[in-house]
């Protein structure tokens, strides 16, 4: 799709430009397409080219994920058995670790696979239904991690590795589906 060793002006990487309110700039790559999120009057190119390196080595790991989501399969499970999967795991989780959830909520999301509101109310992507129980349950638990820990930081990440040694293989794993997904 891309061209990492071409890569040298903005307008040879499809990308989408949001100004904003905001003090400084941030660059995403959230669902696979560069977002530059910039304070108004920011200059685009001037970002893109002090973060070029890092623009082009989240291309190569795109790439490279959308290559490993050929080689995927997704699972074929109803509705029913998905979100009963996902109850099971919210009641277990959330009694291991001592935490109550107000609301469980099954929809549609367009850039991630679940949330959590200031409320307790957790939301589950319905597109997680073709994911193996595995990743199912490494999301429930990360979902839930977030009662404890807010923001993903040290002690956010030291909770998640307590269960899951493999996390960041299992986060490598879910944006490989969610090509795999959204290529289908």
């Amino acid at each position: 799709m891309w061209n990492v060793s071409k890569i040298m002006e903005l307008k040879d990487i499809p990308h989408r430009t949001s100004f904003r309110d905001i003090r400084y700039p941030r660059l995403e790559f959230r669902t696979g397409e560069l977002v530059l999120v910039l304070p108004k009057g920011e200059d685009p190119e001037e970002i893109l080219r002090r973060h070029k390196k890092w623009v082009a080595d989240k291309i190569k790991r795109i790439e490279g994920c959308r290559k490993a989501a050929k080689t995927k399969d997704l699972v074929q499970r109803g509705d029913q058995d998905f979100q009963g999967l996902v109850l099971e795991y919210i009641v277990r989780i959330s009694q291991e670790n001592k935490v109550k959830i107000n609301g469980v909520i099954f929809r549609k999301l367009k850039t991630k696979w679940a949330s959590i509101s200031p409320n307790k109310n957790l939301t589950f992507n319905n597109m997680m239904s073709f994911l193996p129980d595995s990743l199912i349950e490494y999301i429930v638990f990360h979902e839930i991690a977030h009662l404890k820990h807010k923001h993903h930081n040290a002690d956010f990440w030291k909770m998640i590795s307590g269960r899951f040694k493999n996390y960041q293989d299992l986060e490598e794993d879910l944006f490989i589906y969610w090509f795999k997904l959204k290529s289908t």
